[in-house]
């Protein structure tokens, strides 16, 4: 999951058989529509405007940021009457039609975007309802409805069931939940790639390990969204992390899958694109993705190496492709329990901030479920009534010295 492949990107995948992982996206100079108000990003919208928007607010909400109203209503009024989203909708006040192709992962992330948000339970009832309306009969999704499934919209959406409060076994389609589906993109522990993911079989049902679609299904064979929270050292993960066995279920499958991931990023702590007849270069997006991936799982080490090398290497990657490089930058820092605001020496979060509207209220540094800071003058009152106390004390038994003393007098 980089910035977001577009629809054309998918469907050249298709075509090749095996994906490849899909560079980041450069900002589009010219872009060929207006940039809508309220839209995170100058680039051209129409392949990824609904996900770059939806990774935007669900990363500012894990920094504590509440968007401007108008962001998060830009996001609402691109949806269809039918719950579905499309990657752009240019003129939302026209109904949606045939013409407008919507998606799996663009609805999907906009549901854990809008649920994450909080308040949006009309809207992402009605696209969960969609979304299981085109569930394939082998339980996935693609990234169209009614195409194949594939490892990255079947983990993506998947999250998003999670996140609106479903339980994904049990949404099934002809027998199969999405789980059933992640596992035959599930690699076996022998030969090239073992333990990893497919994006999708080829025609001959051939299965090659992209580290791409390993992420997103590690994330989504534990049940778990794109804002996963870090997982503590897991000793048994640790214990499989030098060995693999059969997927049969979907923890084995996600714990062969981080195996794998680690495998990829020991010796340089970033995965790379490789795209025939060019030079292998680093996949700052994918390396992102499998630092979420692998901290989920509680492979807390190698999540942390990773991250570190993202620090050093990955900010002036953020600046050229935009708002959902940001974006993934913070889930990633998130994920391993990382201040966003010190990212390195960068401040992930007020770069973010700055591609859209000026949020309502941002907080000043990473929330913390309790915080012993003296910001808010809580120690300060604290040690105030302590002494109070103290001083109510001695008062009292100066006193009563005072008397036992006078008593004691002939």
């Amino acid at each position: 999951m980089n910035v977001r492949r577009s629809a054309a990107a998918l469907a050249a995948v298709a075509v090749i058989g095996a994906a490849t992982p899909a560079l980041a996206a450069s900002p589009s100079p010219t872009p060929s529509v207006a940039i809508p108000d309220g839209l995170y990003g100058t680039a051209d919208p129409t392949y990824d405007g609904v996900w770059r928007q939806s990774l935007a607010l669900l990363a500012q909400d894990t920094a504590g940021v509440v968007p401007a109203d108008r962001a998060v209503a830009w996001l609402t009024g691109q949806q269809c009457a039918n719950g579905a989203f499309a990657a752009f909708r240019p003129d939302p006040t026209k109904p949606c039609d045939a013409k407008l192709m919507v998606d799996t992962n663009s609805t999907a992330a906009a549901v854990q975007a809008l649920t994450a948000l909080g308040g949006h339970t009309a809207q992402t009832g009605k696209a969960v309802t969609w979304l299981k309306s085109v569930q394939n009969a082998d339980g996935g999704w693609g990234y169209n409805p009614g195409g194949p499934s594939d490892a990255n919209s079947t983990a993506v959406v998947t999250g998003a069931l999670v996140a609106a409060g479903e339980r994904p076994e049990q949404v099934v389609k002809g027998g199969k939940s999405p789980y059933d589906a992640l596992l035959t993109f599930a690699l076996p522990c022998t030969g090239d790639g073992a333990g990893a993911f497919a994006y999708q079989p080829d025609k001959q049902g051939k299965l090659t390990a992209n580290a791409d679609a390993t992420a997103a299904a590690v994330l989504g064979a534990l049940g778990q969204p794109l804002n996963a929270s870090p997982k503590k050292s897991d000793k048994k993960a640790d214990a499989t992390a030098s060995g693999c066995a059969a997927p049969t279920t979907p923890e084995q499958a996600a714990r062969n899958g981080a195996r794998y991931l680690s495998t990829a990023l020991a010796k340089d702590h970033h995965l790379v694109s490789a795209l025939p007849g060019a030079e292998n270069q680093p996949d700052y997006g994918n390396t992102a993705d499998a630092v979420v991936a692998l901290a989920a799982a509680g492979h807390t080490d190698e999540a942390t190496a990773a991250l570190h090398w993202l620090e050093a290497n990955a900010p002036q990657w953020a600046a050229q492709s935009g708002p959902a490089a940001y974006a993934q930058l913070v889930l990633a820092a998130h994920a391993t329990d990382t201040d966003p605001r010190a990212f390195g020496s960068t401040d992930l979060v007020r770069l973010l901030d700055a591609t859209g509207p000026a949020p309502k209220q941002t907080a000043t540094k990473k929330p913390e479920a309790s915080d012993t800071s003296d910001d808010d003058g809580s120690s300060t009152t604290l040690w105030v009534t302590v002494g109070a106390v103290v001083l109510v004390v001695l008062v009292a038994a100066a006193l009563f010295l005072a008397r036992a003393r006078r008593r004691q007098q002939p």
